[in-house]
């Protein structure tokens, strides 16, 4: 069988996509039981808060519009593959799960402590941001293009401005609707598990 059949990343976008299929089907059910609300939220009349949230939200995505799974999928075909074969695929997908888990604690942790109105979190965007600060930090000097504008850059500076726009958008709350210390939350649990990597594979 063909390797890329095989991978942990084809296996993330297969059922990210099954997932959102069934999403579709369920008319909300699925988001009530798995995606991430926060512990307060029970107190709104809305579900409650439970552990296994802290990955499946992972897997579901805004039925409103088919954008937001695209763009997380299409950011997985083109990081995933190439950070899978770099850092092996059991390896990968510790990472990839890591910074799921490292996005959702950071939001709860802002959420929490903001005293902010609960919302249910959905995505695969604290893995995604995970795969790009990963792509950064592997591969910093490769070009790498802006949608809009469609400037070309390389993968540090792109990473490092991505990074600020996320932190100003979240402070701001210019976007509304959107999880963008989630996304940094990602990041940050990327960068220190690379690190960490990193400082075990030294010779001591």
């Amino acid at each position: 069988m063909d390797q890329r059949f095989k991978s942990v990343n084809t296996f993330l976008i297969a059922a990210n996509i099954a997932v959102y299929l069934l999403q579709l089907s369920s008319r909300g059910a699925v988001n009530d039981h798995f995606a991430l609300w926060p512990p307060q939220a029970e107190a709104y009349g809305y579900p409650s808060f439970q552990f296994w949230q802290l990955i499946t939200y992972g897997f579901l995505h805004d039925t409103r519009s088919i954008a937001h799974l695209f763009f997380n999928m299409f950011a997985l075909f083109m990081f995933g593959p190439e950070i899978e074969r770099l850092f092996g695929s059991k390896r990968y997908a510790v990472y990839y799960f890591a910074c799921v888990i490292g996005a959702a604690l950071m939001h709860l942790i802002i959420v929490t402590t903001g005293n902010l109105l609960p919302a249910p979190v959905v995505g695969a965007s604290g893995g995604v941001f995970g795969l790009l600060l990963a792509f950064g930090m592997a591969w910093p000097n490769r070009k790498l293009m802006l949608l809009f504008p469609p400037i070309p850059m390389p993968a540090w500076l792109f990473v490092t401005l991505y990074g600020i726009l996320e932190l100003y958008l979240g402070i701001t709350q210019t976007v509304q609707g959107v999880a963008h210390f989630a996304h940094l939350g990602g990041m940050a649990t990327g960068f220190v598990l690379i690190r960490y990597w990193r400082a075990q594979a030294r010779p001591r």
